[in-house]
């Protein structure tokens, strides 16, 4: 059967698909409009920026303390005592008894140079010596009898004076005579080479058998037990040393063993083509760890320097060669630019030149992500100057 449709029908499907999308439109309103009270203002896909909170162990505050002071020095070390031996005589090298690295101890006898001649110059003199008193004798003996001559009036005082001009020469004779004796003696001495001194020794500087001239060096003996670093310090730093200041020393070799010494001596005068001034830090080393010619560094305490604005050294960053600090300024997050002075590591503090306040929060430690301009809050109170100066003592 066919399906009639009439226009009366047409018009009640059409009422009501009218009223069904008012009610769907009606439902969307209501539900927005219970929406609108809570949205946000902000665009899509944007959210609510949340502030930071920093505790007082996150901060630190510029405070004005002394900064201690430290020289750096630098350079070799060289004993206090050493002495290089030489030959009093001349003549050939028989024996050496000793070699480089050895110990040895003073008086201790260390080479002998040939005596042959030696021996025979000493017979020479002493030959010599013991004509000298044979002619002494006999012009006593001459001034004797003239004098008792000259006193029974038998001879002038001129044949008196004659014979005691001659024995005059004879004891001069005599005297020179035994003069050259010691001269020999001493020389066949001196060919036994001794240590003058308790070290070890560092160099031979010739071999048996060679010839040596006089005063030709043999071997050179240093003593460890007493050594100096001699180090260049600028003049300018020279009126804040003062002999004995101590001095803290590292040895290339030693890892972190230190050393301890002090200032002994100070140049009068700067070096030459230079405005340095050399001074020389003694160290003792009695257990002979230390060895001429090592290289040392070290650094002197100078007197602390007047109180000056300081922060410490982990509230510091640097990037690209420019170093900055990271400050709460109005409850935001701001970068400060800051020129560096002194730096005192053992405090963990370093100058602040750039002026900021006392009373400005300064990040103490390294917080990754920060932006500029991002809310901050400081939890507790702001210190005051009392506390500051106390912070910057201990801290």
């Amino acid at each position: 059967m066919g399906v009639r449709i009439t226009r009366r029908r047409v018009v009640g499907t059409l009422v009501a698909l009218a009223l069904a999308l008012a009610a769907v439109a009606g439902f969307v309103v209501v539900r927005d409009g219970a929406r609108a009270p809570n949205a946000s203002a902000k665009a899509p896909g944007e959210s609510a920026a949340v502030a930071l909170e920093f505790g007082p162990a996150d901060l630190a505050y510029v405070s004005r303390t002394p900064m201690s002071r430290w020289l750096a020095v630098s350079g070799t070390l060289a004993p206090v005592n050493q002495a290089t031996v030489k030959a009093k005589a001349s003549g050939e090298v028989r024996q050496l008894l000793v070699r480089e690295g050895e110990a040895v101890r003073a008086g201790q006898l260390m080479a002998r140079i040939d005596t042959s001649d030696l021996e025979a110059r000493l017979i020479e003199r002493q030959g010599a010596l013991e004509s000298a008193r044979a002619q002494m004798a006999l012009a006593e003996k001459t001034r004797a009898s003239s004098l008792k001559l000259l006193n029974e009036k038998f001879i002038s005082q001129t044949a008196f004076d004659s014979s005691q001009s001659g024995y005059d020469v004879a004891r001069g004779s005599v005297k020179s005579a035994e003069a050259q004796v010691r001269l020999a003696e001493n020389a066949l001495r001196d060919a036994a080479v001794v240590s003058p001194i308790a070290g070890v020794v560092a160099k031979r500087h010739v071999q048996p058998g060679e010839k040596v001239a006089f005063d030709a060096p043999l071997v050179t003996v240093v003593d460890l037990s007493d050594l100096e670093l001699l180090a260049l310090v600028p003049a300018i730093d020279i009126p804040g040393l003062s002999i004995g200041m101590p001095v803290e020393l590292a040895v290339d070799g030693f890892g972190e063993r230190s050393f301890a010494g002090r200032i002994g001596r100070i140049n009068p005068s700067t070096e030459p083509g230079t405005r340095a001034i050399l001074i020389y830090v003694g160290l003792r080393n009695s257990d002979a760890a230390l060895r001429s010619g090592m290289f040392a560094t070290g650094r002197i305490a100078l007197a602390a320097s007047e109180p000056i604005a300081t922060l410490p050294i982990s509230a510091v960053r640097n990037e690209a060669g420019q170093s900055h600090v990271w400050v709460v300024d109005g409850g935001r997050l701001a970068r400060r630019i800051v020129v560096l002075g002194r730096r005192d590591d053992d405090a963990g503090r370093v100058e602040i030149r750039t002026p900021l306040p006392e009373t400005m929060p300064v990040l103490a430690s390294r917080f990754e992500n920060l932006k500029e301009g991002a809310p901050a809050l400081v939890k507790g109170p702001t210190p005051t100057s009392e506390a500051q100066s106390r912070r910057g003592v201990t801290g």
